[in-house]
């Protein structure tokens, strides 16, 4: 059973930064990914930045240039680095675990979620 533990939202004014933490434990599998989501009131969860357990990484189109997806192997934890902020950034974002095991199913885990508030 994979846990995750989110820290680092909070609130800053537009141009700032933040960083957020996602430490995800449990992890048995070697074909696995972890990435940001967020949702705003009303709307569909939305995927942020991914890194994949081969490193590979991907973002969504609205925070490339601004935000960086980055892994601590040895504590198994990631981090969003979200520089550049805008008020359009405001929303609850969720670290997300994929772990696909041998018999090629995947499962979905979620952490708690914390909100991050860019004032204008």
């Amino acid at each position: 059973q994979v846990h995750i533990v989110q820290s680092g939202g909070g609130v800053v004014r537009a141009g700032g930064s933040l960083r957020l933490s996602c430490a995800a434990t449990g992890i048995i599998s070697r074909i696995y990914s972890i990435g940001w989501y967020r949702q705003t009131p009303g709307n569909e969860r939305e995927a942020v930045a991914i890194i994949e357990s081969g490193g590979n990484t991907d973002y969504a189109d609205f925070v490339k240039g601004r935000f960086t997806i980055s892994r601590d192997n040895a504590e198994n934890t990631v981090f969003l680095q979200m520089n550049s902020l805008k008020p359009e950034d405001t929303a609850v974002y969720y670290c997300n675990v994929k772990e696909t095991n041998s018999w090629f199913v995947t499962y979905d885990y979620w952490g708690q979620g914390m909100q991050v508030t860019v004032s204008s």
